[in-house]
């Protein structure tokens, strides 16, 4: 990938997500974005291209972060970067394939969709993922009961979701892990 795209597409999510502190941050679109590289390590036909643009680009739409239509942000950003009509689509439908109450079971139809949606699935579970869901719960006031409900909901469901077998390898030690935690606190609360 052209390291100056690169380099750009991170001073953009840094603009956009600076002083984020519910677990939707820059940190956050980074650990994504090396995952998604990690997973593709298996599969040396991926365009690393698009995973890197689909990764870094993810969360720029988001619904609970932004009230963008249409992808207007990836959309604004990616036509800025003389890349080709093909290329902005390909990006925006992997882009489009990521949100997991927005596809409810859909995959995305390309490799490259397939691993950007693991790479954010990832960072949802595990250690990461169980200090993300109490920095989103603590952002919206949530309880501590309605956030563990969102581990029963969705964090606990996502392993067997992985599209790919590098992502269900790496899937495995978080889940174990996330588990290991809420056994631990049924315990500590003396249920």
């Amino acid at each position: 990938m052209d390291a100056t795209l690169l380099e750009k597409a991170i001073a953009y999510i840094r603009s956009l997500f600076q002083n984020r502190g519910d677990g939707h941050d820059v940190e956050h679109t980074l650990r994504v974005y090396r995952n998604a590289l990690e997973i593709a390590k298996s599969y040396p036909k991926t365009d690393l291209t698009l995973v890197s643009l689909g990764a870094l680009l993810h969360d720029v739409d988001d619904h609970k972060l932004f009230q963008t239509k249409n992808n207007e942000n990836a959309r604004a950003f990616l036509e800025s970067q003389d890349l080709d009509q093909a290329m902005i689509d390909r990006v925006l439908e992997i882009i489009s394939g990521v949100s997991f109450s927005q596809n409810k079971g859909r995959v995305p139809s390309s490799l490259e969709g397939k691993i950007v949606q693991d790479a954010d699935r990832l960072d949802a579970i595990g250690a990461i993922g169980i200090t993300r869901a109490f920095a989103y719960g603590g952002k919206k006031d949530r309880s501590m009961e309605e956030t563990l409900r969102h581990f029963d909901e969705k964090l606990l469901l996502l392993k067997d979701l992985m599209n790919t077998d590098a992502a269900r390898e790496m899937a495995e030690r978080r889940h174990a892990f996330m588990v290991e935690f809420l056994d631990e606190l049924k315990k500590e609360r003396g249920e």
